[in-house]
């Protein structure tokens, strides 16, 4: 449930810690964390992701950068911090200011990367912020020929979520003749791979 400022101010009191203290803890805490110490980080890039459900969170990640922190965290090589990146970018980038920020800072390469990836809940994070990032200005790296040739693979997923999903992306983002292309592409591939096999 969403809580207003009044509801924070009432709840924290006169002397209580305010969400914005709160939220600098954490990334300072994570920030300050030892590589090697991956539990703590995991935890506290968890916790940030689940702020980023209430939109009333959001100009203080603003003010404490946390959008870039989860766009750095794409690029890890640990499975998890980089499924509470993406989950987190996914609950906030609806808002206009952090879709803007996400796109001027090449968030939407490091999505499209995410796509890749092994745990089915990033997957899932991954489409569906695809599906929030898509601008008129945005769409032509969106919707590009690998990320449309991805979405064909994965409309076919077992996973009915990720399958509805990319379903939704292709038919809500894509036009008939990218999708035409990208099938053109992966029956040419199909047809490479079994000459090399004979």
């Amino acid at each position: 449930m969403f809580s207003t400022r009044e509801y924070l101010d009432k709840k924290s009191g006169p002397y209580g810690v305010g969400r914005l203290s709160y939220l600098q803890s954490l990334v300072t805490e994570f920030q300050e964390s030892a590589e090697s110490d991956t539990d703590t980080k995991e935890q506290i890039l968890a916790n940030l992701a689940n702020f980023a459900y209430d939109p009333i969170n959001y100009g203080y990640f603003k003010k404490l950068n946390v959008i870039d922190l989860f766009l750095d965290c794409l690029d890890e090589e640990n499975e998890k911090l980089v499924e509470f990146a993406i989950g987190g970018i996914c609950n906030c980038c609806l808002d206009k200011e952090i879709k803007e920020q996400i796109i001027e800072a090449s968030g939407i390469d490091l999505v499209i990367k995410c796509l890749s990836k092994a745990h089915e809940n990033t997957v899932m994070s991954a489409i569906t912020t695809l599906i929030y990032l898509t601008t008129p200005k945005s769409k032509r790296y969106t919707t590009a020929l690998p990320v449309v040739e991805c979405m064909i693979r994965y409309a076919e997923c077992q996973n009915k979520q990720i399958g509805t999903l990319a379903q939704i992306f292709l038919e809500d983002y894509c036009l008939p003749v990218q999708i035409e292309e990208a099938k053109a592409v992966q029956r040419q591939m199909a047809e490479q791979f079994s000459e090399n096999k004979t």
